[in-house]
């Protein structure tokens, strides 16, 4: 019997232990990943730290709590031979302890999420701004003022694996409707803008090591930040329910350092640029005028003299 409690305890020591033991996980989401990612821009370091705090918060009142239960248990026993205070009705002392101290915690909790999600929508002093729009199903990312623009949809091979009806854990294929055809290319170490909308219905363009998730609205342009501080591919995926594809709308964004970047963004505008005019077939010169010759007045004033009448 006792052998049986104690595992119960085990148990539930170990699911308590579970948030303490997880630590920090890659960018990208990971199978079994037991916390969230700590992410590669500012605003998911913001959400990454505030987790922590409150994650911590919530430990520590756990191991307060069940410890309390769990030593009130064991040490008061029917088998101990405990008898239970049938006087006891209230303690004024620990009511204001337990309602002051929760609102204490909330109170510092609350001051650095607000100063962190007011920081996460503040667009300004961007350096360059990239729009977002998504369409049924796939996304079109114009590069504002730089006359550069693409569609990015689901790469045909990931294409062919889901309609050819395999097993796609058999398919050779590592990032299985996590690929696309074109990736957004954006640089490191920079404030980039996004604006963000629909062209038919309601999507969400979500990068998880970016750290914040967006709506994409018909009519309406929702804006956005970030800063990437780690060059690498960063995946997402469309995160509002878009129709029948809505599986099939991944993102994949290629952080590089501003070097790189500046090259690509060169090499896309010469792709882009529109084919020089052809030059204008040589026309053949006009044929030589002969020189006008001045008349001879002398032989003119002869035959003049010769037409006039003769007086009588």
């Amino acid at each position: 019997m006792k052998a049986g409690r104690f595992k119960q305890w085990g148990a539930g020591i170990a699911a308590m232990a579970l948030p303490v033991l997880a630590s920090a996980q890659a960018a990208d989401p990971k199978r079994w990943q037991l916390n969230m990612g700590q992410g590669v821009t500012v605003q998911s370091a913001n959400a990454y730290s505030a987790h922590m705090f409150a994650l911590w918060v919530c430990v520590i009142i756990g191991i307060l709590v069940f410890g309390a239960m769990a030593y009130a248990m064991f040490k008061f026993r029917h088998s101990k031979g405990a008898v239970p205070d049938k006087d006891f009705t209230h303690s004024t002392k620990l009511e204001v302890i337990w309602t002051v101290v929760p609102v204490v915690l909330l109170v510092l909790m609350a001051f650095p999420a607000t100063s962190k999600l007011i920081k996460m929508y503040d667009t300004r002093n961007a350096e360059m701004t990239v729009k977002i729009t998504g369409y049924q199903w796939m996304w079109k990312y114009d590069y504002l003022g730089e006359n550069v623009g693409f569609t990015s949809r689901l790469d045909r091979k990931s294409d062919q694996i889901r309609q050819s009806g395999k097993d796609a854990r058999d398919a050779d294929h590592p990032h299985y409707l996590l690929d696309v055809d074109n990736v957004l290319v954006l640089p490191t170490e920079t404030k980039i803008r996004f604006v963000i909308t629909a062209d038919d219905v309601i999507h969400a363009w979500w990068v998880p090591a970016l750290g914040w998730k967006q709506d994409a609205i018909p009519g309406i342009v929702n804006e956005a930040w970030t800063d990437i501080k780690e060059p690498g591919i960063y995946r997402g995926q469309c995160a509002e329910l878009c129709g029948k594809d809505h599986g099939f709308m991944p993102i994949v964004v290629k952080a590089v350092p501003k070097a790189e970047y500046q090259q690509w963004l060169a090499a896309q505008k010469a792709k882009n640029a529109p084919a020089p005019a052809p030059a204008p077939a040589a026309t053949p010169a006009a044929p030589a005028q002969p020189e006008a010759t001045a008349p001879n007045t002398d032989a003119t004033a002869a035959t003049a003299e010769k037409q006039a009448p003769v007086a009588g």
